[in-house]
């Protein structure tokens, strides 16, 4: 296992991302919060986009998993080669992509890209949605699987928390890879149930850095 990966072993992954159009929505706002998250014990910093990713590395002293969404449907967290290795020229040491086995915008397929990649000597994080992504996954040579995905491509029902139950399956399946839980974990607990059912480290994003939604939860809680 890559050293760097191995540091991140029962940590805390911090993902900093604001959607365009939102008052946060600055790749400097997005490297403030990120070194926030750092003094707080985030072992790394996720982040989407080259100008986010770019000043997030200038700024923490973490390791930065990086990722380039284009559009909102299909295969869109890194969609193509291109994307994944700008994201490594823009500072990243991790680059996440989609392992859906969905269409990819340069034809190649998932095991193709993460081929060139390993090539380059980058290191690779597989976003999964189900199973048999993550075999996929495992399978193509990946350094770290995470159930980012799960919920969001019609293969498994969108659990209100993390899909523990996917983490477990995945997990049991493969011991020898580091599985990360990633995706709706809103409470300190939930990543506590997440690290007791074997994940090898949590990423929590909204909850600690999206501020709009944090707000409509206390707000539901107070006014009903």
């Amino acid at each position: 296992m890559h050293p760097l990966i191995a540091s991140l072993k029962g940590k805390l992954i911090v993902s900093v991302q604001a959607y365009p159009g939102e008052p946060m929505r600055h790749p400097e706002t997005m490297a403030q919060i990120a070194r926030a998250a750092e003094i707080g014990g985030a072992a790394a910093i996720r982040c989407q986009g080259l100008s986010d990713i770019s000043a997030t590395k200038g700024r923490v002293d973490v390791p930065v998993i990086g990722l380039w969404k284009e559009g909102h449907e299909g295969v869109y967290i890194t969609p193509s080669l291109r994307h994944a290795r700008a994201c490594v020229m823009a500072g990243s040491d991790i680059v996440a992509l989609d392992a859906t086995d969905r269409p990819r915008l340069d034809g190649l397929s998932f095991a193709q890209t993460v081929a060139a990649l390993r090539e380059d000597g980058t290191l690779v994080m597989a976003d999964c949605g189900s199973f048999e992504d993550a075999q996929r996954a495992v399978d193509a040579g990946v350094d770290i699987v995470s159930t980012t995905l799960a919920g969001y491509t019609g293969d498994r029902v969108k659990t209100d928390g993390p899909d523990l139950e996917l983490l477990r399956e995945v997990v049991a399946a493969f011991p020898d890879v580091p599985v990360i839980c990633e995706g709706r974990v809103h409470t300190p607990e939930q990543a506590a149930a997440a690290i007791e059912a074997g994940a090898f480290a949590v990423i929590v994003g909204t909850a600690i850095t999206h501020p709009t939604s944090i707000t409509t939860w206390f707000k539901a809680a107070v006014e009903g």
